[in-house]
């Protein structure tokens, strides 16, 4: 009895041993580009974004008009919306997938410090209540940062523009 199991413990671990050999396999070679890394450049900010601000960005530079249900060879111009809580873009793409222009807006995200820098400068006793953040890119120009501000003090209210640097408008 004790040779038996003795025998098959042998066996049982041999055979684990030659489970391990994998044999190689050669890919086939792939090219990665970015096709609209000029994009993400513009619309990056030194400052850490809104998180669900950078996601959409990011959802909208990776888009592959291609592989949409949308596509079709006989389009020049593909228009894509894309929606979350805070906020949307509208997207430009050409037929080749290469992003032409945006419209984006997004609704009280969080204000880079040259923002809230700038506001608690100029109106030291008020409170932000709403704010919009606007971004126009074009290709050829880059992007165009706007927020748009609601102040409050007591009862009186204030709305002030003003750009990605901190500028009033």
């Amino acid at each position: 009895m004790k040779k038996i199991l003795f025998g098959l413990l042998a066996f049982g671990l041999t055979t684990q041993a030659y489970s391990q050999i994998i044999p190689t396999v050669e890919l086939s070679e792939v090219t990665v580009y970015a096709t609209n890394y000029k994009y993400l450049n513009n619309v990056n900010t030194e400052e850490v974004a809104s998180i669900p601000v950078k996601l959409l960005q990011q959802k909208v530079a990776t888009y592959d008009i291609k592989s949409s249900e949308y596509y079709q060879d006989d389009y020049d111009l593909y228009n894509i919306t894309f929606f979350i809580p805070e906020g949307k873009i509208l997207a430009a793409y050409d037929k080749d997938g290469k992003l032409l222009r945006t419209a984006e807006k997004f609704k009280d995200i969080n204000l880079p410090s040259s923002v809230r820098n700038s506001i608690a400068d100029r109106f030291p006793e008020w409170t932000i209540t709403k704010d919009i953040y606007l971004v126009s890119y074009t290709d050829a120009k880059g992007a165009k940062k706007t927020y748009k501000v609601k102040l409050e003090n007591g009862d009186k209210m204030l709305r002030v523009k003003l750009d990605e640097k901190g500028e009033f408008l």
